[in-house]
């Protein structure tokens, strides 16, 4: 790949050469695909570009390559389009098309533009007009520009002889940078209520996200003093939220020039507390730039908001002129995010009526439950994301849909689940509906019984009523935003997944990719066959202190049922045994001490953390692949927390192609197994000693997982004082190759212990091949008897059927063809073949390869059989294994790439005799 990035640059000229007229793509309306109507002309502040070659794995760099430049130029909001626009346009020109892929990216003061160049201009795309003809969804491509259309602003194709450029632009969202809000003088009753000291703790980042400023307040909030954390990064504390859509770390947050959100600090006590945060880029006297932080308690966050209070009931501006009753109970201006709107809301509605606590619940797609998504009053993290019925009992006051007052929750138990256990005894609930349909319910709630009558039912109605539909809107934009953030993810998971064949590998990135920004622990279980149980074979929680107690506690508690039934079902197993191993570990800790000061023993620190690890919400997904349950998807929450129905969703859609994945990385690890133990069938055993000959032989095969391919080498002994040896190449590489392996190696050695002459044994041997009919295959062969002889030379008998020649050493550095080349075998029926005598001298090396080596290629360079005999000139006075050795080395460094062809070498010597 190759890149560059040129502030300031422009984009290259449109116009194609050769004189040939450029054809371009335009949009239904007529709008320029370069400007609207041809009026507009957007100037480029910076541009970046980069190649990718005809491979699988340029879809994942190009999509990284746009991500990263757009995070860069700070354009984070479309980060998540962009990506899903790229990949499905260099998926179309790198897989499809089979051509490299050239991707710019230009910024401009409106949005962004990426064009994606391909090699294959006659490649067809939809005439204008013809949407119909872009594709079918079921199909595995076409989608690219179908994509386009929906969400790009504008796009288009633009063609030149020899390339074609699809490109689209997306334009920024309206975001008012710097929104500050103020709220008028106000009565002290009508203030928020705070739990003693409002704590602000104030921390100051440097340029490279290291904590410069660490005050009172922040040591007494986290309980790290000042000179434990200054220099240390903010990151290293920061625990931040793993939610598919969220574009942005808290590292680029840092650098932002305004930001405001929650996430959780880890205190000095090893636990998180949740901090709502408002950061804010400055600048020293010196220019040098830094993040001033104020973070609060998350209930505690109106501290920073200042958020306007006033009546609810006003409805006129001094002047008599009309006032918007959203705004005068949400206040101006509303925040931008569903989750701000939500926690206003019920800070509005809770001050509105004076209450101790007010809850608003969303309700899910199909109206049959209620999920709160925010509170205020209330133990806001055991609450989030909980799920109640909308008809929770008979009667309009046991139904969502219809507003209920309950005077005294103590005299009607569960009327409220939401409040069980806080201390509330009278609430008011009424709905949010938009054109009829429930959308959700908000309520208040105070600690004294008898708070609230119709009137107060009303006007919490009224204000419903007012931000219901702001609500819906900001609703249906967040799920619209997380469902473009899990298709990135799936798309990034389904690239993770298929780069590996590996079944631990795959196991791990199955549980990296679901924590944390799935779930907080995971566990995976296998099942074998289908007469096995289920297997715990991999645990992972976002705090790897915790893993060993996990996979402790899962050990002890039977496994889930491997039901295929698709979705999740809650698994209350380990939330329980871990509950229960809690209280015994503390009752025992409590009662080894016999005085009324009890000190629990440190024991029970490790049980207390794996039942809070473990303590909320627990699911279960089937693994299911080709109709079989291979195993279980665990995802787990901390104490008393719950999974979103999205999230569940996008696990479900993850689990199906992680059981794929998984299934394949069995069937390819089974298919290795076997594979390989038959290949080690053909191989042939330890090579026997020779008396007064040194051999060496090296062999690769090639292909991943190959140990034995067309290429095959044999050295047996014939009969008292001499050996067989034999070399060959068949026709082919894999299984079928391997199979006539088998068949020469094992027939060589039958036929030449027969008494048989070599020429007699290469001439059955061609029988048997043409025997095989439609599985036979050509084969080159080099084949020889080896007798030692008194005088310390070594007498060889060789003939040599359509194989490279073998190269004779002498001691003198002269290097030889020592036989003549003959009919290889497995083409014609009657074969004359002879034999020729060959004597090595002492010091003499004879060197016998396949034409793997030979043919070892660079570009349109060739190794040859002039190239090895100039290597085998250097190996004058080596050993046989030092020539084998040498002569491979300078294969390998021939060509770079990996070699093509399998490879032989076969190196026999007559040492010189030992001089005194």
């Amino acid at each position: 790949m190759t890149t560059g990035l040129v502030p300031g640059g422009q984009p290259p000229d449109p116009q194609p050469t050769g004189g040939m007229p450029q054809q371009r793509q335009q949009p239904a309306d007529g709008t320029d695909l370069h400007g609207e109507k041809g009026s507009r002309t957007s100037v480029i502040t910076a541009r970046a570009a980069a190649s990718f070659e005809p491979l699988g794995r340029s879809v994942a760099g190009a999509r990284s390559f746009v991500r990263d430049t757009l995070q860069g130029w700070g354009y984070a909001d479309i980060v998540d389009d962009a990506v899903v626009l790229t990949s499905e346009l260099v998926t179309n020109a790198v897989v499809h098309a089979g051509t490299s892929a050239d991707v710019v990216c230009l910024r401009t003061d409106e949005g962004v533009r990426i064009e994606v160049g391909d090699r294959y201009p006659e490649r067809e795309v939809p005439l204008q007009g013809s949407p119909a003809d872009m594709g079918s969804l079921d199909r595995e491509g076409g989608r690219g520009l179908q994509l386009c259309a929906a969400l790009a602003a504008r796009w288009g194709v633009d063609y030149t002889p020899t390339h074609k450029t699809v490109w689209f632009q997306l334009d920024l969202p309206e975001r008012p940078v710097g929104t500050r809000s103020a709220g008028p003088c106000l009565p002290a009753e009508l203030l928020p209520l705070a739990d003693g000291r409002v704590r602000v703790a104030v921390v100051q980042i440097d340029r490279v996200g290291a904590i410069t400023a660490w005050n009172e307040d922040a040591e007494e909030l986290f309980g790290y003093p000042a000179e434990q954390v200054v220099g240390k990064p903010l990151t290293d504390l920061a625990a931040w939220p793993h939610t598919p859509g969220t574009s942005t770390g808290i590292a680029e947050a840092l650098r932002l020039s305004r930001w405001e959100g929650s996430y959780g600090i880890r205190g000095a006590h090893g636990r998180v507390t949740p901090v709502y945060a408002s950061h804010l880029r400055v600048r020293d006297t010196g220019g040098e730039p830094s993040t001033v932080c104020l973070l609060v308690r998350d209930h505690e966050r109106a501290v920073l908001q200042s958020p306007t209070r006033v009546p609810a009931d006003t409805g006129a501006g001094s002047e008599g002129q009309s006032t918007d009753p959203f705004e005068v109970f949400i206040g101006s201006p509303a925040p931008d995010d569903l989750d701000g709107l939500l926690q206003r809301t019920v800070e509005r509605a809770r001050d509105m009526l004076d209450a101790d606590a007010a809850f608003l619940l969303l309700a899910t797609d199909d109206e049959t439950e209620l999920e709160v998504r925010a509170s205020t009053g209330l133990p806001s993290a055991r609450q989030r994301f909980a799920r109640v019925p909308v008809e929770a009992g008979p009667g309009r006051y046991g139904s969502a849909r219809m507003p209920a007052v309950h005077d005294d929750l103590t005299a009607v138990p569960g009327a409220v689940p939401l409040l069980n256990g806080t201390g509330m005894r009278s609430v008011v609930t009424v709905p949010l509906k938009v054109e009829g349909r429930l959308t959700g319910s908000l309520g208040v709630a105070a600690e004294a019984p008898a708070r609230y009558s119709n009137e107060e039912a009303l006007r919490l109605q009224f204000a419903a009523d007012r931000i219901a539909l702001a609500v819906e809107s900001a609703r249906l934009g967040e799920l619209e935003r997380l469902r473009r953030g899990s298709l990135s993810f799936l798309v990034e998971a389904s690239d993770l997944l298929a780069g590996t064949l590996d079944r631990d590998q795959t196991l791990a990135l199955m549980a990296q990719m679901t924590v944390p920004t799935l779930a907080t622990w995971c566990a995976v279980y296998t099942i074998a066959d289908q007469a096995s149980d289920p297997y715990l074979s991999y645990v992972l929680h976002e705090d790897e202190e915790l893993i060993d107690g996990i996979k402790s506690l899962l050990s002890k508690v039977p496994p889930p049922d491997p039901v295929p039934t698709p979705g999740a079902r809650v698994w209350a197993a380990p939330s329980e045994v871990a509950h229960q191993a809690a209280l015994r570990s503390s009752m025992r800790s409590l009662g080894l001490s016999g005085n009324s000061g009890r000190q629990v023993t440190p024991g029970i620190g490790p049980t207390l953390a794996t039942a809070a690890a473990v303590g909320g919400e627990t699911v279960v997904l089937p693994l299911v692949a080709r109709n079989r349950v291979i195993g279980m998807l665990t995802l787990g929450k901390p104490a008393d927390e719950h999974f979103r129905q999205e999230i569940l969703e996008l696990a479900e859609d993850l689990s199906r192609r992680a059981a794929l994945a998984l299934d394949n990385a069995r069937l390819y690890s089974e298919r290795t197994a076997i594979s390989q133990s038959l290949q080690r069938s053909l191989l042939p055993p330890e090579l026997p000693q020779i008396q007064g000959v040194e051999v060496e032989v090296i062999y690769r095969a090639a292909g991943e997982g190959n140990e034995v391919g067309g290429d095959f080498y044999d050295l047996f002994p014939i009969r008292d004082g001499a050996y067989g040896f034999a070399i060959g190449d068949v026709c082919g590489t894999g299984p079928n190759a391997a199979a006539v392996t088998g068949l020469a190696r094992h027939a060589l050695r039958l036929l030449a212990r027969e008494g048989l002459s070599g020429p007699a044994v290469l001439e059955r041997l061609n029988s048997a091949i043409l025997d095989e009919g439609a599985r036979s295959r050509f084969l080159t062969l080099l084949y020889g008897e080896l007798r030692p002889q008194e005088d310390g030379s070594a007498e060889l008998k060789v003939v040599c059927a359509g194989h490279p020649l073998p190269l004779r050493l002498r001691q003198d550095g002269t290097v030889e063809p020592a036989a003549e080349p003959q009919p290889l075998l497995g083409v014609i029926e009657d074969l004359e073949l002879y034999e020729q005598t060959v004597t090595l001298d002492p010091g003499d090396v004879l060197l016998c390869v396949t034409d793997g080596v030979t043919e070892r290629r660079e570009g349109t360079r060739m190794l040859g059989d002039d190239g090895l005999a100039d290597v085998l000139t250097t190996c004058t006075g080596l050993t046989a294994g030092a020539v084998a050795a040498r002569i491979m080395r300078a294969v390998e460094r021939f060509a770079s790439d990996a070699p093509s062809d399998d490879m032989a070498i076969l190196a026999m010597r007559v040492p010189e005799p030992h001089r005194d």
